[in-house]
């Protein structure tokens, strides 16, 4: 087993209560949750890392259900995504280990959700920022959850650390008006469409 020990979590909620043009009906909610954990490959090459994904299991859980709850439950949630922060020691292939832990865990909760989950990483120092990509939980070609949302943490990561992050939104941008499939049109059957 493969300590991943959490030194500190960040939750954050935006609501887009206006966005030029006409006020929406109710606000977009757009959620993430970060969690800066230490890095236990850092500053050597370990050549099978998946048995990890396995140790990170229980915090992508765990950041899930708080994220879930913090934007009212799953009911709303229709948009996701993940990244992550390497630490300057560690490699980008640490920050991949989050695939099956953040991604899955999402997907469990949120029940019904067939698109792959959008992901960004980066290696980056203390105060870097990432822009985690979000797109719609059962349709990737939904044009209006194309968005993401910028997270970071000012004293994170530190060299030997990773910095981990899940994202939700309630709904697409607002006024969307590109075109494409809508999402009232999705059929959810293939994860594209």
């Amino acid at each position: 087993m493969v300590e991943f020990t959490v030194r500190k979590m960040q939750l954050i909620i935006e609501e887009v209560r206006h966005d030029g043009g006409p006020k929406p009906e109710s606000p977009r909610k757009l959620g993430a949750i970060l969690a800066c954990v230490s890095n236990p490959f850092a500053g050597r090459y370990e050549r099978d890392m998946q048995p990890a994904m396995e140790d990170l299991k229980q915090l992508g859980a765990e950041m899930s259900k708080r994220l879930i709850a913090a934007l009212g439950g799953k009911g709303e949630i229709d948009g996701y995504g993940k990244g992550a922060i390497v630490g300057e020691n560690g490699e980008l292939e640490h920050g991949a280990l989050w695939h099956v832990p953040g991604g899955y865990a999402m997907r469990g909760l949120l029940g019904q959700s067939n698109a792959i989950v959008p992901s960004c990483m980066k290696r980056g120092g203390v105060g870097s920022r990432l822009d985690i990509p979000l797109g719609h939980i059962n349709a990737a070609y939904v044009r209006s959850h194309f968005d993401g949302i910028e997270v970071g943490l000012p004293d994170g990561p530190r060299a030997d650390e990773i910095v981990f992050g899940l994202a939700m939104s309630c709904g697409g941008r607002v006024h969307s008006r590109m075109g494409g499939l809508e999402a009232w049109d999705v059929r959810g059957e293939d994860g594209l469409r």
